[in-house]
Formats: C-alpha cells, sequence, structure tokens
C-alpha cells in the first residue's frame, strides 16, 4: 500500500472492525513492477449462529482507470465553472461598456433590460426605457418594420433590421440591428449608422444632381441647335416683313393688319427661340459690371406694372452690397420673368419680395451642387406668397417646355431661361417652396472681383439712321434667303452693298474693292467660319470694320458664353431698325 494512504485504510478498518459494517475505501497498491495503481477495496463480515464475527471477506479492485477519469472529470468541471464566471464577467463587462445599442425585449415587445449605451447615444437612461415598448422610441414609419423584425426574432434565426431610434432631444438617429431569441426573450444589438445613411444619401443626392446636369446638358445641346435653324428662317421672315412695310402696302390697312400681325407671331417665335438659346446657355451675353440694388430699385416701375394692383411689392435691399458682372439686360429679363411667374401663383393677390444680399456658398455646399464653385456671390431671392410647388414640380421645374398653366398660358421656357442665364453666367439658381405658403428662387452671381468698378452704361438708339452710298459694305452669308435679305435691307439703309456667300469670294472681292468700309458676316460657315475670315480681312486691311452675325454662339467669337473683346455682334432675327443702329454703330466707332 501506499505510504500516504495508510493512515486513512487503517482507520476505516478499525472502524469496520468495532462497528461490524461494510468496509470499503480506495488506496493505491504497489504492482511488483513497483508501479502504484488504485484500487477499490471492499470486506463483508461472515457470523457465527450467534452473530458473532468470526472472519472478513474481502476484494481489492482494480479502478485506476475510473480513477482518473474521473480527476479529469473533475478538472473540467472546475475549468468550466471559472470559465462560466470569467464569462459572465465578460457579459458584465461588455454590457456595462459597449458603444452599441444592447436590449432585452420580451415577447410582449416592452424592454426588460437596457444597457448604459442608451444614455450615451440617445440620451434616454436605461430605467427610462425599461418596461416600455420598442416601438415607443421607433420613428413612425419604422414602426411596422420593426414589429415585424421582433416577431421574425421570436419565430426563427438570427434577424436583422434597420431603424431610426428617438432621441431624448427629439431628432432621431439610424441604427443596425441584429437580434436572436432564446426561451421567449429577444436580445438586440443596434449599431448607430447615421453617418453612413446621411454619407449615403448625399451619394444618392450627388449622383442625381450629375443625371440632372447630364439631362439638361443633352437638351441644351438640342435645343440649341434648333435654334440656330429657326433663327435663320426667322430673320429672312422679319426682314422680309419689315421691307414689305415699308414698300408694299402703302394706305390698305387690311395689308397692313396682315403684316402686323404676322410680325407679332414672328417676334413672339423669335422670343421663344431666345429662351432656348438662354437655356442651353448659347446666347451671346455683354456683361458690365453691376449694381445689383441699382439695377432692382430701377426696375420697381416696371414690376409693378407687371405684377398689378392686387399684389403688394417690397424691396429689401442690403447695404454694401457686393457688385456683379452680368448682361444687365438678360439680368433685368430674368427679374422680371419671376415676378410674372409670382404673379401668377398668386391670383387673389398676395405679397412679392425682391431681396437682395451678400453671400459666401462654402465647399460643403458646393460639393453638393454640381458645378458650382464654392466662393462670394451676390444673392437676388424673388419671395412669392401664392400657391407654392410640390417636390416633384420643383425637380423639373426648370426643364423647358415644362410648365404647370393651363394649354396656352405658358411655353415651359421661362424657369429654363432664368436656369441657363444663370449657369451661362458663372451662378447657381435654387428653389425653396412649399405647398400654400409660397416660393423662393434665390439666384447667385458671383461677386465682381476687381476690373472696372464703373457704373452700367447704355446708350439710346437712334432710329433707322442712314448711310450713304459712298459707303460700301461687304455681306458675306452662305444661307441664300438670309443673305438676300441683309443686302435688301442694307440697300434700303442707303448703303451701297456687295454680297459673297463664303469666305474665298470675300476675300476676292475685299482684294478688288478697296472702298469696302464694312465685313457683315456670319460666324458659322462651312469651310471657312466668319472669324478666321475677319481675321485675314483685317490683316490684308487693318482699317477694315466687322460687324458679325449668327443665331448660334458656339464658335469661334463668343467662349463661355461671352463676347471676346473687341467684337461686334448682332444676333439673329435682326429687324431693320437694329441692323441700322448696330451697322451705324460700329462704322462710327473709332478704329481698333
Amino acid at each position: 500500500m501506499h505510504p500516504e494512504d495508510l493512515e486513512d485504510a487503517g482507520t476505516r478498518w478499525a472502524t469496520a472492525l468495532l462497528s461490524g459494517d461494510v468496509y470499503e475505501t480506495e488506496f493505491r497498491l504497489r504492482r511488483a513492477d513497483g508501479m502504484y495503481r488504485w484500487h477499490l477495496a471492499r470486506a463483508v463480515p461472515i457470523r457465527s449462529p450467534d452473530g458473532a464475527i468470526t472472519h472478513w471477506v474481502g476484494t481489492n479492485t482494480d479502478v485506476e482507470q475510473q480513477k482518473g477519469t474521473a480527476n479529469a472529470l473533475a478538472d473540467l468541471n472546475a475549468h468550466l465553472e471559472q470559465r462560466v464566471a470569467e464569462q459572465s464577467a465578460e457579459r458584465t463587462r461588455l454590457w456595462e461598456t459597449s458603444r452599441d445599442l444592447l436590449v432585452v425585449v420580451g415577447e410582449d415587445g416592452l424592454f426588460r433590460a437596457a444597457n448604459p449605451a442608451w444614455g450615451t447615444l440617445l440620451g434616454w437612461e436605461p430605467d427610462e426605457v425599461v418596461g416600455k415598448s420598442h416601438l415607443a422610441f421607433n420613428h413612425p414609419d419604422d414602426q411596422t418594420r420593426s414589429q415585424a423584425a421582433l416577431e421574425s426574432s421570436l419565430a426563427g434565426p438570427l434577424a436583422g433590421h434597420e431603424t431610426r431610434q428617438l432621441h431624448k432631444d427629439g431628432g432621431f438617429r439610424w441604427f443596425s440591428w441584429v437580434a436572436a431569441s432564446q426561451d421567449g426573450v429577444v436580445y438586440a444589438t443596434g449599431r448607430d449608422v447615421t453617418a453612413e445613411k446621411q454619407s449615403a444619401e448625399a451619394l444618392l443626392q450627388a449622383q442625381e444632381a450629375l443625371r440632372q446636369s447630364q439631362k439638361m446638358e443633352a437638351v441644351g445641346q438640342l435645343t440649341g441647335g434648333i435654334a440656330h435653324d429657326f433663327n435663320n428662317m426667322l430673320a429672312v421672315v422679319i426682314g422680309s416683313l419689315d421691307l414689305l412695310a415699308r414698300r408694299g402696302v402703302g394706305d390698305d390697312p387690311r395689308a397692313r393688319r396682315y403684316i402686323d400681325a404676322a410680325n407679332d407671331g414672328a417676334r413672339r417665335a423669335a422670343l421663344l427661340t431666345q429662351r432656348l438659346l438662354a437655356f442651353s446657355r448659347q446666347q451671346p451675353l455683354q456683361p458690365e459690371p453691376i449694381d445689383p440694388n441699382k439695377l432692382v430699385g430701377g426696375m420697381s416701375d416696371l414690376l409693378r406694372h407687371s405684377i398689378g394692383a392686387d399684389v403688394r411689392l417690397e424691396a429689401v435691399l442690403a447695404c454694401g452690397i457686393w457688385r456683379i458682372h452680368a448682361d444687365p439686360n438678360q439680368l433685368e429679363n430674368v427679374v422680371l420673368n419671376l415676378a410674372v411667374n409670382a404673379r401668377d401663383a398668386m391670383p387673389s393677390g398676395g405679397r412679392l419680395t425682391i431681396e437682395t444680399q451678400n453671400a459666401h456658398l462654402d465647399e460643403r455646399y458646393a460639393a453638393e451642387h454640381v458645378g458650382l464653385t464654392a466662393g462670394q456671390y451676390v444673392l437676388i431671392a424673388v419671395t412669392d406668397t401664392g400657391s407654392g410647388m410640390p417636390a416633384d414640380v420643383i425637380e423639373k421645374a426648370f426643364d423647358p417646355f415644362f410648365t404647370t398653366k393651363a394649354v396656352g398660358k405658358g411655353t415651359g421656357l421661362g424657369l429654363s431661361q432664368v436656369y441657363g442665364f444663370v449657369k451661362q453666367s458663372g451662378g447657381h439658381v435654387k428653389i425653396y417652396s412649399e405647398l400654400d405658403h409660397g416660393t423662393t428662387i434665390k439666384i447667385y452671381l458671383p461677386r465682381l472681383m476687381g476690373g472696372s468698378e464703373t457704373g452700367e452704361t447704355s446708350g439710346a438708339m437712334i432710329d433707322l439712321p442712314m448711310g450713304e452710298r459712298r459707303e460700301v459694305v461687304l455681306v458675306v452669308e452662305d444661307e441664300p434667303a438670309v443673305r438676300q435679305f441683309s443686302v435688301d435691307a442694307l440697300h434700303e439703309l442707303g448703303y451701297h452693298v456687295l454680297e459673297a456667300d463664303g469666305a474665298a469670294a470675300a476675300l476676292r472681292l475685299l482684294d478688288a474693292h478697296p472702298e469696302i468700309v464694312l465685313l457683315f458676316t456670319d460666324v458659322v460657315m462651312p469651310d471657312i467660319n466668319g472669324a478666321k475670315l475677319a481675321d485675314e480681312a483685317r490683316r490684308r486691311r487693318p482699317d477694315l470694320k466687322v460687324l458679325f452675325t449668327t443665331g448660334y454662339t458656339r464658335n469661334a467669337v463668343v467662349h463661355n458664353g461671352v463676347l471676346d473683346p473687341g467684337v461686334e455682334l448682332i444676333g439673329k432675327p435682326f429687324n431693320l431698325e437694329a441692323l441700322a443702329a448696330k451697322v451705324r454703330a460700329v462704322l462710327e466707332k473709332g478704329v481698333d
């Protein structure tokens, strides 16, 4: 027997002898090879008929293997108990320190436990959450989805969903939830994904802005091409009507009425093409320094006459307003256009406010609007108290030919013209509207930095200033009908006129006729365009005056929608009065 087991085995044997009870103990016995193995020793007393113990019968059973298994099991149990204790402590630590929302929800939908992160992330203390319905902390639009997620978690494996959770300050934050159930209780973890949601929404907005920009660019190219061809046709119509009115009607009132009606229709068509060019950012602009307050203030009488007595006009003009560099005539058209739209949105009267102020558009705002550069701008805002616009109308408001007015009441080109002018001028336009509360359209135009600070200039036109036969004008135009009208019109104005259908013929005439004082040329022509023709003509004749004409500005004399310095241009279609004034102005201008 192993020495360490002798005392216990002897004590138990002595007790058994005294009591006569069964002897049972475990000890290690040494084998012949010196190794000890565990044995189970059992002995029972054998008694005589009178009950006295006469002897004992015992066994020693080898239990080495069982003993090893039992010891291993005991070690395992001890280890498991330690792990359970450690895991419990870890769960407690995670519960207390987690940055995510942790919650236990019963089958009834009531919170049974909530971790401290509720206070950190949403401002609610755990005891303010426990006992409340989980729906009480959901955005109203998310409650159906949240209830479905709870039921799914109770019925099946791990479930996930996203909801907006109520912050104690009244706002909402997005959380992504993962939930699992056990014994009719749902354990859920919610991670704050508000930043990711906002980034995703910002990306979608940027993509939508890019899509809108690309759509407007594509439509602009189409409308610009149409306007160019249409302007050539209108130039012939309007010019021919002018000449006919001066030569062929006499005192016939019906003929005069017909001509006036035709002129009115042609001019309205010309206005439409002008708006198409404005939308497509292809109208030639003649920008100059502008004081926005002076421009708006100078329009007060025109605006009051246009909006009627039922609409009260208010102007809120900022002190110290910056100057801008824009085409004053086109900007006046924009303000007038917006004022008329505002009037139409207030059929029962209301208030129209035109406001100016200095503004700074930062990098964040610029990043949200494709094509916008951060910097200093002047804001001109036109606000009405009318019917307002729903979101789907705002989205399409700048599209050409889109209108909410009745048939025959609008062309759908008013706001598209505003959009085109503002974009062509390097600015930005934004609509803010609420149904039954009115609309604000904000126009941002870049601040004029440096350059001339002189005020706007304007000159009055003299009706039909005439030329002289000694003044020879060379007309260069590839469209026969347009060329013929130009020749006839200049003859009517008193000039001697030569004509050419292209650059090659024009240069031959220039060489042959040194008396030519003015080159009147179309810009868009096959082979050699008008700009290159003018360059070569001036190389040969430095004193030659040049007047360009075009119905389309994507060409060599207009860059970024603005005329090159020193370039004289008359847009198609033009009437006799406009041509007379422009030709005279160019001829009387000093030599460049």
